[in-house]
């Protein structure tokens, strides 16, 4: 065992489990889960059997990685935040069966309380803002806010807005106020320049 984890924790036969991972009190990680390489699960967090955790990944306190759940490297997943796996669950029909993927690309940030509705692709860096309901896809970079959320501009890898319009015909630049990184916008995408 190359994890630390708390003697509450309860982590199921089968699961895979990177070194240098911690994880905190309460948590259930069930077997057929792969949880990747110095990564932190917060207090009451629980990781479903089919579920993948990429390395360097923060999960906060009483958050629920149902089956179906990837998350990329460097994903962060705020307090209380909300993953689900059934589009339209009833208590009396069962749909396992029906469980839609849902996946959230390197870098990601869900803020506090925000729910991600199955069957979505976060882009990379995107930034989704506290209680914010997605229901829809969400582009490379993009900060999203609201129920349900709407992009309203556009964010750097280290986490600072972007002074870009939404979308634009020609190339237009904006720089990060702290990394000093070139970030390019045509049409409604935007790439980080390479120097």
């Amino acid at each position: 065992m190359n994890y630390t984890s708390h003697e509450t924790v309860i982590v199921d036969k089968g699961a895979i489990i990177g070194s240098d991972t911690k994880i905190w009190h309460w948590v259930h990680i069930c077997g057929g889960s792969v949880i990747g390489k110095k990564c932190s699960l917060g207090q009451n967090v629980f990781i479903g059997n089919k579920v993948i955790i990429g390395n360097n990944v923060k999960i906060q306190n009483n958050v629920s990685v149902y089956d179906n759940v990837t998350l990329k490297d460097y994903v962060f997943c705020g307090p209380s935040m909300v993953f689900t796996n059934v589009y339209n669950p009833r208590s009396a029909i069962s749909r396992k069966d029906e469980y839609r993927d849902t996946l959230v690309n390197k870098g990601a940030t869900l803020g506090a309380n925000c729910t991600i509705v199955c069957g979505v692709t976060i882009g990379q860096y995107a930034f989704i803002g506290a209680g914010s309901v997605v229901t829809k896809d969400v582009q490379d970079y993009a900060l999203v806010v609201g129920v349900p959320a709407k992009q309203i501009g556009w964010i750097s890898e280290y986490g600072e807005r972007l002074q870009l319009p939404l979308q634009s015909d020609t190339v237009v630049t904006s720089v990060c106020p702290i990394t000093g990184d070139i970030y390019s916008l045509k049409y409604q995408y935007v790439k980080k320049e390479k120097i």
